[in-house]
């Protein structure tokens, strides 16, 4: 006998789309559905946070979050937020794709993206995760 802890919820977009959370407690992971599951490409935004988007459609696909209770723990300053590393490697045109449907709906009601100004001439893109309590045990 499975002691999967599965916890699942529905919300709306700002259009209206449902969007499907479906939350591991075991494996302690979020995934996040904007769509349904179609061909799309995987963009790791840090070693926790994978963003899968449609480049054809330029549309989000879904958002999976590992670690999910650590992500979204406060710190007396407010929540944790993390480098967006895995941006660095990515062609500009796709770059520049992820940061787009990053800071849009309906991907930026789960994810918020800032920048830290290292320097005049540099600035290192940031994330922190919306929290979120499911309501019920499916």
């Amino acid at each position: 006998m499975s002691n999967l802890k599965l916890h699942r919820a529905e919300v709306k977009a700002p259009d209206g789309e449902t969007i499907r959370l479906i939350y591991d407690e075991n494996g302690d992971i979020l995934e996040i559905f904007f769509d349904e599951n179609e061909q799309a490409t995987g963009v790791e935004l840090t070693d926790h946070i994978l963003l899968r988007l449609n480049q054809t459609t330029r549309r989000a696909v879904s958002l999976t979050i590992l670690h999910f209770s650590i992500l979204t723990e406060q710190t007396e300053y407010g929540p944790r937020s993390y480098p967006l590393d895995g941006l660095e490697e990515l062609p500009e045109e796709l770059r520049e794709l992820v940061i787009h449907i990053a800071t849009t709906a309906p991907v930026n009601q789960f994810l918020k993206l800032s920048h830290f100004q290292e320097s005049p001439m540099k600035h290192v893109p940031i994330t922190y995760i919306e929290s979120y309590r499911f309501p019920s045990v499916a």
